[in-house]
């Protein structure tokens, strides 16, 4: 799993720098990004998360904002049943390198960033445990690294997709923008 996160990296790197150059800038002061999307392959749990996160550039190039995410996995035989549910909170920062790569074309958004979130998680089985011992999970906080790009399609709607450490090694999505 690390080989691919880091073939993804590597592959996504020779991909920007081989893009046609010319002075554009992809992300200005005052935007707003609403982004929603799954995350492909979780690192110490399982289950498919699903969220969203929020940025606010507060600078051209810069943008900060929050994260949630929602995963539950669990198991189900013979009347027995058990469940795991995992909630990410995250504050998260990023830097848009459009600009420094002259990048032509300005719907084309990528950037890197970091995050720091709270993990809760809790456990429940057909039988009402709830209890910790249950849980090998627990509640902690985390840090997370994210490079990714964001593609417009038009004015207000396009895609985006993340790879990094954090919630998933994949995260994939819509993405909307306000000014």
């Amino acid at each position: 799993m690390k080989k691919l996160t880091l073939l993804t990296i590597l592959a996504w790197l020779i991909a920007v720098a081989l893009m046609p150059t010319a002075n554009a800038q992809t992300i200005e002061k005052g935007e707003k990004f609403l982004n929603a999307g799954i995350g492909l392959g979780t690192y110490t749990y399982r289950g498919l998360p699903i969220g969203a996160s929020f940025e606010y550039t507060v600078k051209d190039n810069f943008s900060v904002g929050g994260s949630f995410d929602f995963a539950r996995y669990g198991y189900n035989s013979g009347g027995y049943k058990w469940n795991y549910t995992f909630l990410f909170f995250t504050a998260r920062g990023s830097y848009h390198f459009g600009e420094i790569l002259d990048i032509s074309d300005s719907k084309f958004d990528p950037y890197a960033g970091i995050s720091l979130g709270l993990r809760t998680s809790s456990y429940s089985d057909s039988y009402g445990s709830s209890r910790d011992y249950y849980s090998p999970y627990g509640n902690s906080l985390f840090l997370g690294l994210h490079l990714g790009s964001r593609y417009m399609f038009s004015e207000k709607f396009g895609g985006f997709a993340e790879v990094g450490y954090g919630v998933a090694v994949l995260r994939v999505g819509l993405a909307a923008k306000f000014k």
